[in-house]
């Protein structure tokens, strides 16, 4: 004979399923996540390759291909997909600030996760300094808010755990993942969700792992700081790299928030004329540099860190100013990779003053330096670069460069990038009446 179920376990039976329910959401947008950023790298790697066959065909093709492939990805944004441009490390931000629903839909949604992807594609297949990291953390944002409609209580924890569990599929760095979403996306640690984002973020890295294979991001490296001259090379680094991050920065808000001068007005009236000057402007800057800035980098920075070359005297400088050409433009794509290969051009650049130093420990320290002068969050930066060298014996240098960065970095930039241009989105989201035409940029 079945005995009715009392109050009390009714109620405990609807607590537990909701816990089951809420559980099942955070794993199943961990796998999606994970999956969703093999396909986007794979897709990007054949992109780059793709461009690099027009290259060894015409390399002075990029002059019209890379110009006008801007132009049709701007218009894109504005017509199709508002609110897909830049990284999408801003949105996702934005996104776990806002409390209404549509607000936040208009930021993360599947609708914007497919522009992004397919944008952030074509801008590496026209030449564009972007990367595809920042754009699978929006991506994940987008789809654990699509899966966790069913509860809207929980969404500032969902986007949080799909954007954590963006950067660790998208790195094959889960640690650098969980840090990324505290110290990042929350800019603190929340209890009540923190086993959920750690169990996407597992999902999502198991994901990754299974389809694409154990890996190390930049290759596996033992370099380290030996002897004791060789030590100056961080303070160096984290001075030149939080100057460098924070003028970058500095450019690319001030053009975000756009100018009442006349200048300001037309790059806001004409933004489809701006995105095409920037796409000239990456074209002249990889013809200046041989070739060797366009896309994301990666391919660049893994040569020299495995074979121990140096890096041309002005890859960093024309690095930076292509990436920051389209980080203005208005096209989708991050800055994520691009950054790390700017501060990598930076390392090499002062490893020339340290003839018997490890060329390759002075290039991440470049990278943990720049990195954390872009987005200042210098944890992240420096656990990011140690597991993407899979090298624990450069940890406390690079802790000391990324913290030294971010010092002098603020100097300059008062916040971090994705941080000041999510008020952006915010306060367009809450006053669109404010907002008639889209930003130049993010």
């Amino acid at each position: 004979m079945l005995w009715p179920l009392s109050t009390r376990h009714k109620r405990l039976f609807k607590l537990t399923s909701a816990r089951w329910q809420r559980q099942a959401i955070f794993l199943l947008g961990g796998i999606c996540v994970g999956a969703i950023a093999v396909a986007l790298a794979q897709l990007a790697d054949l992109a780059q390759h793709a461009f690099g066959l027009l290259l060894a065909k015409s390399r002075y093709a990029v002059l019209a291909v890379t110009p006008l492939g801007f132009v049709l990805s701007a218009y894109l944004t504005i017509r199709l997909f508002p609110n897909a441009q830049g990284s999408g490390i801003p949105q996702a931000i934005a996104a776990r600030h806002l409390t209404d629903q549509r607000a936040r839909e208009s930021l993360v949604s599947m609708r914007i996760a497919i522009g992004k992807v397919i944008l952030t594609l074509f801008g590496l297949l026209c030449g564009g300094s972007v990367g595809r990291e920042g754009p699978t953390v929006q991506v994940g944002a987008s789809i654990m808010f699509a899966l966790g409609r069913v509860s809207p209580r929980r969404q500032p924890g969902l986007i949080l755990a799909g954007a954590a569990a963006g950067v660790a599929a998208a790195f094959n760095t889960p640690l650098a993942g969980i840090v990324f979403g505290i110290e990042e996306m929350s800019r603190a640690f929340e209890t009540r969700t923190s086993s959920l984002i750690i169990a996407a973020v597992i999902a999502a890295g198991l994901t990754s792992l299974a389809l694409a294979g154990n890996y190390a991001y930049f290759g596996s490296s033992a370099m380290s700081l030996a002897r004791g001259p060789d030590w100056l090379a961080v303070p160096l680094c984290g001075v030149a790299g939080g100057l460098a991050g924070g003028l970058f920065s500095r450019i690319v808000i001030t053009m975000a928030r756009g100018g009442k001068n006349s200048l300001g007005r037309a790059i806001k009236g004409h933004p489809l004329w701006f995105a095409f000057a920037c796409g000239l402007a990456v074209a002249i800057c990889g013809l200046v540099s041989g070739d060797t800035i366009y896309g994301t980098g990666y391919d660049q920075v893994k040569t020299a860190l495995e074979h121990g070359s140096p890096l041309p005297q002005d890859f960093g400088v024309l690095k930076l100013l292509a990436t920051a050409f389209a980080a203005i433009s208005g096209i989708p794509g991050g800055i994520f990779a691009p950054s790390l290969a700017v501060g990598a051009g930076i390392g090499s650049n002062i490893a020339s003053f340290f003839h018997d130093a490890p060329l390759g420990a002075i290039m991440l320290l470049g990278m943990v330096s720049y990195f954390a002068g872009v987005v200042q969050a210098p944890i992240t930066a420096f656990v990011i670069v140690t597991e993407m060298t899979d090298n624990h014996g450069m940890v406390v240098p690079l802790m000391a460069a990324a913290l030294i960065a971010h010092v002098t970095s603020r100097m300059i930039c008062e916040e971090g990038i994705y941080h000041a241009l999510a008020k952006g989105f915010v306060e367009r989201a809450t006053h669109p009446q404010d907002a008639k035409a889209p930003p130049a940029s993010n």
